[in-house]
């Protein structure tokens, strides 16, 4: 959430402005958010009396019906968007029928329809922004990047609350402000910094989620504990195993101890990343402490004809780089086995056979572009600390290469990585590990009996496989009355084209 202070003064040719943006925004931990027992969420929704929801289908069909009991309970109108986004639907498409929902919905621009526009609710600390609708986003990183970037853009700026829930999404995503979609083979290559108001931290589902995107999540609490916080690299290498297993203490069965130390390193890893990420929310500085393990794997993820998962290439360049590290006296023998030992625990790659001197100067290249001319490689040195490199000539760089496949002799599946790549539940192809082709998507809003009022979906209307197509729209008439302005959502409900809708279709 943000707001602009400006000046304007008159000068000899003309006039200057100068302004400065206020931006804050608040994370909570809290289990079971939707537990009617706990009203946080509630009470940013309550002077609406309505909710529009962009959810991720499998959080949908496994805490829809909890979701929409907690909403009933407090007299909460909860609308659904259901979408299922991987990276091939992490697209324009989606973002617009995104779009079409918060339009079809009415977000509010301003409360005073409303009578009292006093912030009331959620420590909205402005007065101005307060009274903006918020639209509810749930999912992991790829669903809060979309839906961002859809608040971001609507009505050039729409409020937004996120309640992430992978590890990524909780971890690494929930602390930026970056939004984005793809474009074409360019990853987030259109976005914004868009801040939410408030993001919700639960824990509670890892429960649900599975081992191998845990262990995929893992890898950043690896990356921000071994470049800048040592205290959390020792607990993750203590209970590293167990974490896993538990989903982070929060499976049935799972110690008290296992829990306490996964609450401790996950709130120590986030404040580490806020710190560091706070001075530099739109990336001006390119010398990045949370870019460790980011200058190669790039390409580590796209060069495997099965591509790997973002954690396991994050992994294979920090082992890399740890190695690059050693052979300049940067990090110990001692520190750098300790850290290869943790990746290996973890089940996290430090290696794949494709991994040769021509991806590693095909991604060098490509990182001295978007690094204005400079390498700015992280490592850790020592562990728990950071330094950049710049003057890595390509003939260490290969001498580097050749000794880290030397030392993944050592390591079991020469340092390959267990569930190492994507599959349809990183494509957003997946629905509760049943594949999405053998349902076709079609939930129709039902879960376990419950009806939801769903007024748009993208895993039934095609928009994830990433290519456009006739989108069907729910909910129109009903959504009239969410009207926010007398253009409210006349004139451009039916659509984008203003195709007329029969039946819900185009």
């Amino acid at each position: 959430m943000s707001d602009l202070k400006a000046t304007v003064a008159e000068t000899a040719s003309g006039f200057h402005v100068e302004g400065y943006e206020k931006i804050e925004y608040d994370f909570a931990f809290i289990d079971n958010i939707f537990d009617t027992a706990r009203s946080d969420l509630a009470e940013c929704y309550k002077k609406w009396g309505r909710c529009l929801a962009v959810m991720d289908l499998n959080i949908f069909n496994v805490y829809g019906q909890q979701m929409q009991k907690y909403f009933d309970h407090y007299n909460i109108q909860l609308d659904i968007h259901k979408t299922m986004i991987g990276e091939k639907a992490k697209s324009i498409d989606t973002f617009l029928s995104i779009v079409d929902s918060m339009n079809k919905f009415g977000i509010y621009r301003k409360v005073s329809s409303f009578g009292d526009p006093s912030p009331r609710s959620c420590a909205l600390q402005n007065a101005l922004t307060s009274r903006q609708e918020p639209m509810l986003v749930v999912g992991g990183g790829l669903v809060t990047d979309v839906a961002g970037f859809a608040c971001a853009a609507y009505r050039r700026s729409t409020n937004y609350i996120r309640i992430p829930t992978t590890v990524i999404g909780l971890i690494d995503a929930s602390v930026s402000i970056k939004v984005a979609v793809n474009y074409g083979n360019y990853k987030n290559r259109l976005g914004a910094y868009h801040a939410p108001m408030k993001t919700f931290l639960d824990f509670t589902f890892l429960r649900s989620l599975p081992e191998a995107q845990i262990r995929n999540g893992f890898a950043e609490l690896i990356k921000i504990s071994s470049c800048a916080h040592l205290p959390t690299f020792v607990l993750l290498d203590k209970y590293c195993e167990e974490i896993i297993a538990t989903g982070f203490g929060r499976a049935d069965g799972a110690s008290e101890e296992v829990r306490k130390a996964a609450d401790e390193i996950n709130r120590a890893g986030i404040h580490e990343m806020l710190k560091l990420e706070t001075p530099n929310l739109h990336e001006i500085g390119l010398d990045r402490v949370i870019a460790y393990g980011h200058t190669w794997s790039p390409l580590h993820e796209l060069v495997p004809d099965v591509p790997l998962r973002h954690g396991h290439a994050i992994s294979i360049d920090m082992a890399y780089s740890a190695t690059l590290a050693n052979m300049r006296g940067l990090l110990s023998d001692e520190e750098h086995k300790r850290i290869l030992n943790l990746f290996s625990k973890a089940g996290l790659s430090m290696d794949h056979h494709q991994f040769d001197e021509d991806l590693l100067d095909r991604g060098t290249q490509a990182i001295l572009k978007t690094r204005d001319g400079l390498l700015r490689a992280a490592v850790p040195s020592p562990l728990g600390s950071c330094v950049f490199l710049n003057d890595v000539s390509a003939d260490e760089m290969f001498a580097a290469l050749r000794k880290h496949k030397e030392v993944m002799k050592s390591y079991p599946r020469n340092g390959e990585g267990l569930e190492a790549f994507v599959d349809s539940s990183d494509t957003g192809y997946t629905m509760n590990g049943i594949a999405a082709e053998y349902t076709n998507g079609h939930t129709n809003g039902h879960t376990n009996g419950m009806k939801a009022n769903v007024i748009n979906d993208d895993a039934r209307n095609g928009a994830t496989n990433g290519v456009k197509q006739e989108k069907k729209t729910n909910g129109i008439e009903a959504s009239k009355k969410h009207a926010s302005a007398p253009e409210g959502v006349d004139g451009m409900q039916n659509g984008v084209g203003n195709t007329p809708i029969t039946n819900g279709v185009h």
